[in-house]
Formats: C-alpha cells, sequence, structure tokens
C-alpha cells in the first residue's frame, strides 16, 4: 500500500478550525504558537473566536490553512505517525507551501511568512472588480481551456485550476470570465458559475504577486524534501531545491494540475490518501479522479483517534 498526503487550498477555512487539535496535543498548540510570532499577531484568536470574513482575507487564509494542517501533521506525529509514512505529499495551490513543510523543506516560520506575503500581494494585484473566477462543471479541462481562450478577446483568460474531470476553475479579467460562463453553457456545461473571490488567482494576472514571490522566496533557506512533493505546476514530484523554490513563483500565475497530480501519484501506486488539515474539499475531488483510492480526512482528534483503529 502507497500513501500520499494532501494539504487543502483557500475555501476550506471555517471559524475553530484546529482548535481541538491544539486542545488534546501539545505539540498542535506549539504550532499555532509558532505561527503567531512569527507573524507578530494572534493568528490563532482569529481562526478560532474570529470573524469569518476576516478569517477568509487571502492574507490570512492562507497561513491560517497551513497552520491547521501543520498542526495535524504534529498531532499525527504524536500518535507514531510521522511523514516518513508517506510516500509522497502534495498541496492545492497554497496547500502545497503546507506540504512543503510537512516534509521539512520549508521551516513553519519561514512559512507563515511566505503566505502572508503571498495572500497579501495576490490580494493586492488586481483592483478589486476587475478580476474574476468562474466554475466550469461538466467540461473538460481541454474544452474549458478552449472556452477561456475563445473568451480572451485580447483580455486574459485562462483555465486557472484543473481539478477534477468535470471541474476546470477559469480566472481572468470580469468581463472576460463572464464571456467563458456564457460560452460555456453553449458548450455542453452542466452549470458554469462566477466564483465569490477576491482576485483572479492563477493567471498571468498575478504576475506582480510572482514578482514579489519571487523576492521573497530568493531570501528563505529552501531543504530537499524528506518525501517527494508533487508540484502543482509539473503534476509531477520534485525534490531539487531550486527548483521547488522556482515552481513556487511560476505556481503564482500558472495552472493548478490537480487532477494529473492525483492520476501521477495513482500511475506510481498510491492507493490511499490522506486529506491533512482542514474540510474534505480535496477528499470530494480524489473520489472523482482515482475511485478505487481509500480516503482518510484529518483535521481532528476523532480523526487520528480512527487511524489507531
Amino acid at each position: 500500500m502507497s500513501v500520499a498526503w494532501v494539504f487543502p487550498g483557500q475555501g476550506a477555512q471555517t471559524i475553530g478550525m484546529g482548535k481541538a487539535l491544539a486542545e488534546a496535543y501539545p505539540e498542535a498548540r506549539a504550532v499555532f504558537e509558532e505561527v503567531d510570532a512569527a507573524l507578530g499577531e494572534k493568528l490563532s484568536a482569529l481562526i478560532w473566536e474570529g470573524d469569518i470574513a476576516d478569517l477568509t482575507l487571502t492574507a490570512n487564509a492562507q497561513p491560517a490553512l497551513m497552520a491547521t494542517s501543520m498542526a495535524a501533521v504534529k498531532a499525527l506525529e504524536a500518535e507514531g505517525f510521522g511523514i516518513g509514512g508517506a510516500d509522497y505529499v502534495a498541496g492545492h495551490s497554497l496547500g502545497e507551501y503546507s506540504a512543503l513543510c510537512a516534509a521539512g523543506a520549508l521551516s513553519l516560520s519561514d512559512t507563515a511568512l511566505l503566505l502572508r506575503i503571498r495572500g497579501a500581494a495576490m490580494q493586492s494585484a488586481v483592483p478589486v472588480g476587475i478580476g474574476a473566477m468562474a466554475a466550469l462543471l461538466g467540461l473538460d479541462f481541454a474544452t474549458a481551456a478552449e472556452v477561456a481562450a475563445e473568451a480572451a478577446q485580447g483580455e486574459v483568460c485562462q483555465a486557472a485550476n484543473d481539478n477534477d474531470p468535470g471541474q476546470v476553475v477559469v480566472s481572468g479579467h470580469k468581463a472576460a470570465v463572464e464571456r467563458a460562463v456564457e460560452i460555456a453553457k453553449g458548450r455542453g456545461a452542466k452549470r458554469a458559475v462566477m466564483l465569490p473571490v477576491s482576485a483572479p488567482f492563477h493567471c498571468a494576472l498575478m504576475r506582480p504577486a510572482a514578482e514579489a514571490m519571487a523576492a521573497a522566496l530568493a531570501d528563505v533557506a529552501i531543504s530537499a524534501p524528506v518525501v517527494p512533493v508533487v508540484a502543482n505546476v509539473r503534476a509531477e514530484a520534485v525534490s531539487s531545491p531550486d527548483l521547488i523554490r522556482a515552481l513556487l513563483v511560476e505556481q503564482v500565475t500558472g495552472s493548478v494540475r490537480w487532477r494529473e497530480s492525483v492520476l501521477w501519484m495513482a500511475a506510481q501506486g498510491v492507493t490511499e490518501i490522506w486529506e491533512v488539515g482542514a474540510g474534505k474539499a480535496l477528499s470530494g475531488m480524489v473520489k472523482r479522479i482515482a475511485k478505487e483510492t481509500a480516503l482518510k480526512a484529518v483535521g481532528a482528534p476523532e480523526d487520528i483517534a480512527a487511524l489507531k483503529g
């Protein structure tokens, strides 16, 4: 049996996430304390008792979701389920940072700071109202990419997230994304809906954020991960620190190739996937990509208790 640990991206955040882990495991509490110290603020208080609108702000959601994932990793370690038990790690968008941190490529403090910079840079890259994202449901990636290209008409419109066989997210200028929604309906999409996001992620409009991340990552120590990390923009495992650094910059404007990443892991023999952190969104995607894969969500003490049997 081959196992992969995967880490969620934006949208999985909820008030109270990780609190039960922090109360049950000193190792998990220490993660939140270290992230608070790195950021110079009580992000943990926002996560556990704050307002969901504040937590959903990109600059908060990104380090918060990573902290919750890493709290789960440390709780798993405390119960004898170390990262070495995984054959691969992967994460969806910001979740790739959680995967790299879990695999020892990035320190926890550096990861928190990088995600704060990344969230703020992605938010400020495009003025509010200029960009948008939409989910095209029931179209394969190739068709969705054709729809995006047809809708662009001189503006930016890209297939940003290849989530699963029937869900592709497009991103770009608002008018172009709105055109994509209408074109997709004519191409047989079951549904095509605008998403309530604050910025058009994973498209060329994010170039200022990519430049900010290139500068931030230039000064950060990256080690070879102890477990191969399946990179979003390559949909295959990488382990070279220099390549990891380059791909994290590319990821800001590049597509999240999640469907291909899961298929790649399945082709390497992965038969079980643990979703480590908040929510079960990735498990739903995996179920639609590789139906035979066994799934476990690990976000609370009772999930770890179930693993122990």
